[in-house]
């Protein structure tokens, strides 16, 4: 039977990172696995910068065809599930999209946080769902360790809303036009080379923020969401996209 460990130590060699497990139960949506309910889901990403240079360095990255984050994952995490028996989830292929965002709850140890995206204790804003394996069997899993407070709870402060140039970010969703002309205009070029200001606010995990490359790279992929950014660049899928991506489930691609 797939070990969690062996698993992940596959993952990291490919440049991925086991984000968590669970043993999902009927009302989780997750995909069943020839033809029976899935024992155990994996979801797999991203922390930090840590596996960006693998992408980095792969044939996607430089081939100069859309989508090349996505394709990479894809060709990756669909290799790891041949090896080990599962069925690969993609969570950039839909309708349907798939709740990566509540089966990231599931898994624990993150948590709602005010820009919409999942906070992580361990690695603030700053991680990715690339995608999710699903397994027939109920692999054994470690016991939940306590789940830490989640660190939005206790931030009375809120500098990520306070930081957005044009306070796209509210309790109410994401004004996606508002963010996508602030990015585009003069005053933006912070955020369209660096990141979005209002996540580099935050003061969980800074040491993981993204560098300029990666930052540039996914606030490029976000432009094409929205259908302003460069005709031939990453991710244009259409603008209903960009909300799903900041509020349904936690930067898939950014």
């Amino acid at each position: 039977m797939t070990s969690l460990g062996s698993l992940r130590a596959a993952l990291e060699r490919e440049g991925l990172a086991l984000r968590g497990a669970f043993h999902p139960q009927p009302e989780d949506g997750v995909p069943t696995v020839a033809g029976a309910p899935a024992g155990t889901l994996v979801l797999v990403g991203w922390t930090g910068g840590t596996q960006w240079p693998v992408f980095a360095a792969s044939p996607e990255a430089v081939d100069g065809a859309a989508d090349p984050l996505d394709r990479w994952s894809r060709r990756v995490l669909g290799a790891i599930a041949t090896r080990f028996a599962a069925v690969a989830i993609d969570p950039s292929q839909g309708p349907p999209w798939y709740p990566f965002q509540r089966w990231a709850l599931r898994a624990g140890r993150v948590a709602p946080s005010p820009l919409g995206l999942l906070i992580d204790a361990d690695e603030g804003l700053w991680h990715a769902y690339r995608g999710a394996l699903a397994f027939a069997a109920a692999l054994p899993l470690p016991p939940n360790p306590p789940t830490p407070p989640a660190p939005c709870d206790t931030c009375t402060d809120r500098p990520c809303l306070r930081a957005c140039p044009v306070r796209a970010h509210d309790d109410t969703g994401f004004a996606a036009e508002r963010c996508t002309a602030h990015v585009l205009s003069s005053a933006g070029m912070t955020c369209r080379h660096h990141g979005c200001e209002a996540r580099r606010a935050c003061p969980v995990r800074t040491d993981q923020a993204y560098g300029e490359a990666q930052a540039a790279f996914h606030m490029s992929a976000f432009l094409a969401r929205t259908g302003v950014g460069p005709a031939d660049d990453a991710h244009g899928r259409g603008r209903a996209r960009v909300v799903r991506c900041h509020r349904d489930f936690p930067e898939t691609s950014a």
